[in-house]
């Protein structure tokens, strides 16, 4: 039995609205045994995504708590924690950050060392894993002194997810601006621009066996925002990563985590330079984790925008995932409807993944970011 706490709030630099509604996209996760926490502001959306999922034959918890708080956690000592993060990314001193290392201090240790990106590039270039050239600075002082300095590039916050503060700097003046937005002592890393034909995403588990490689998936970006994913994927660079993999299972690392790799070609092929990792659940884990568990074996998942701001509105007949065929669309981050965003798993072949998505954007009212669309019809088209 397990409790599921998938708050991003605590562990996200991204204040854009709608953070506090991810909790809710952990659900279709969970099993009947088990307890899910979620913030109270999903609960007008309970009905309708129990009704989806028992449409598309997702099992899952009813047992809902309506609070996100950690004390929670401690009322229910017999079932085995899952959280989003384990830790805490934003207050490095904070209350929240003592709670999970007075759960488990080596994984929470190895948690916070390598969500630094600076920690993960020193880490990989001693492990020998390539990685992009990339200078490490402790503060703004530290970079201007640097004599050389890789453009294009893009300068990254050490600690940071969703993008947030990352800047891709074409020239001096764009360095200049990238650097003032910076905090003075804030850690930070400038990394050369690679010449990447795809990004990939290596989903790890780690199990009592030792790290398990899940599955690789290719990224859909926009920008330096994660959108979305598609599987399967024709690169499989699993044995480039293993020595960070298996570093991270020696020294603590539980549950999920996975590898965001560049796919850069080469005069003799491909090379693989590893990017960063996330020491947690992510946006790919999530239906990457569903499709594994419904033996889905061709899936892309992306995010749409509507002018609609609850599922009631969702118009997903005769589109659904259907257990039969093994096609459809299947409800990922539903919370975010309330903001007139969501998230879903597009199930079949690549045909049917384009016309899913041409149905879904047709059914959100035209209200979409039709820029985003438009390059996701066209990667799903080039496969």
């Amino acid at each position: 039995m397990r409790i599921f706490n998938h708050d991003i709030t605590l562990s996200t630099h991204d204040h854009s609205l709608g953070t506090n509604l991810f909790s809710g996209r952990v659900l279709a996760l969970t099993e009947p045994k088990d307890k899910i926490q979620m913030m109270p502001e999903l609960r007008s959306e309970w009905e309708f995504i129990v009704e989806h999922y028992a449409q598309v034959g997702v099992s899952h918890s009813h047992d809902v708590i309506w609070s996100c708080s950690l004390d929670e956690i401690n009322r229910y000592g017999e079932y085995e924690p899952s959280f989003y993060f384990f830790g805490d990314a934003v207050n490095s001193h904070h209350q929240y950050r003592q709670f999970f290392a007075q759960l488990n201090s080596q994984w929470c240790n190895v948690v916070e060392f390598i969500n630094s990106k600076n920690n993960f590039i020193q880490l990989a270039e001693s492990l020998g894993v390539p990685v992009p050239k990339t200078l490490r600075f402790p503060n703004i002082e530290a970079a201007r002194a640097a004599t050389v300095i890789p453009l294009p590039c893009y300068v990254k916050p050490a600690v940071s997810d969703h993008g947030a503060g990352i800047m891709r700097c074409a020239n001096k003046s764009d360095l200049e601006r990238a650097l003032v937005q910076l905090a003075p002592n804030e850690a930070f890393q400038i990394q050369a621009e690679v010449q990447a034909s795809a990004f990939l995403n290596l989903q790890y588990q780690v199990t009592a066996e030792g790290v398990k490689p899940l599955l690789v998936s290719e990224q859909i970006l926009e920008g330096c925002v994660h959108q979305g994913n598609r599987y399967p994927s024709k690169h499989q660079p699993w044995t480039i990563v293993e020595p960070l993999a298996q570093w991270l299972g020696e020294n603590g690392m539980q549950g999920i985590f996975a590898v965001d790799v560049a796919v850069v070609p080469t005069a003799d092929g491909v090379q693989y330079l590893a990017i960063e990792c996330n020491p947690r659940f992510n946006g790919s884990s999530y239906p990457t984790l569903v499709a594994h568990e419904m033996e889905i074996p061709c899936w892309s998942s992306a995010t749409y925008k509507t002018s609609l701001r609850s599922l009631q509105k969702v118009d997903l007949t005769d589109i659904a995932f259907n257990p039969g065929t093994g096609s459809g669309i299947i409800l990922i981050n539903w919370g975010t409807i309330k903001v007139g965003e969501i998230s879903v798993l597009l199930a079949g072949s690549t045909v049917e993944q384009f016309a899913l998505d041409q149905e879904l954007r047709a059914r959100l009212n035209g209200d979409f970011d039709m820029q985003f669309s438009t390059n996701v019809i066209k990667q799903l088209a080039l496969q």
